[in-house]
């Protein structure tokens, strides 16, 4: 198994990616310690893994709060000896949609403060416990709204653009300690609209185009990917599992394109 004897914190663990992750991640052996803010979605994620014969432990944190956050860290390295592997998939509803004549400040800059604001305090907190072995995984992940542009998302795509561009430093920050940093870029996952705060989010879209969600994201699927489709869960739970093994332990500052050719790098 890829991860067998690891530990690994998921912030957002009851989320459609946290989820999918988390799953793979107890498959491939992992001690998984999951953390959000809904109970109910965090048990429903262990209640799958349990079913499964994983390891696995829930914690409701709010990973905007400094002091819990670090809390959850410090238990979570007492209680399993150190932590090896840790994913912010943390979702944040927030506007788009609107183009920037109608878009207020707080509504461009609310993503941008809240996503910086809980990937920083969940790897600073996660890392210190990683420095003290000298090795460590941390994953963050980012949109393609890093790369695009367009009309309607400039929020959410500085914010992705900032994660990026935190990964890519934070692997300089803490390649010296033998830690790694890799953030994963997948595009829309329409199979994470009945789980995630996604379809709120693109139906921003949907409704000035006068369409659903669904037909939304089906034609820009067929017609903006080079595989004719969006990524699945299971196939970012999959890669993360890899990419967090010692089998990929050559690779860290990298942006991981998930998009299914919707960018192509």
């Amino acid at each position: 198994m890829l991860l067998e004897n690891k530990t690994a914190v998921i912030h957002g663990g009851g989320g459609a990616i946290g989820g999918a992750v988390a799953r793979a991640f107890a498959r491939e052996g992992a001690r998984v310690f999951l953390a959000g803010r809904s109970q109910a979605k965090l048990d429903a994620v262990s209640r799958d893994i349990a079913a499964l014969g994983g390891v696995v432990e829930t914690a409701v944190v709010d990973a905007l709060d400094e002091e819990a956050v670090g809390e959850h860290a410090d238990a979570v390295a007492a209680k399993a000896g150190g932590i090896d592997i840790a994913l912010n998939a943390v979702g944040i509803p927030h506007v788009q949609g609107p183009p920037l004549a109608e878009l207020s400040f707080e509504d461009y800059a609310f993503p941008i403060a809240a996503y910086t604001r809980t990937n920083f305090l969940t790897a600073k907190s996660l890392a210190r416990h990683m420095v003290k072995r000298g090795s460590g995984v941390i994953l963050t992940l980012s949109t393609p709204g890093s790369r695009m542009t367009g009309q309607g998302f400039l929020g959410y795509g500085v914010t992705c653009g900032a994660i990026e561009t935190f990964s890519r430093i934070l692997a300089g920050e803490l390649g010296a300690s033998g830690i790694r940093v890799i953030c994963l870029r997948p595009d829309a996952i329409p199979e994470a609209l009945a789980i995630s705060h996604s379809r709120e989010v693109f139906n921003g879209f949907a409704q000035r185009a006068g369409t659903t969600v669904e037909a939304m994201l089906a034609e820009r699927a067929r017609t903006g990917t080079l595989l004719g489709r969006f990524p699945k869960l299971a196939e970012i739970g999959n890669y993360a599992a890899f990419v967090a093994s010692d089998r990929a332990s050559a690779m860290t500052g990298a942006i991981a394109n998930l998009t299914c050719g919707s960018l192509v790098d």
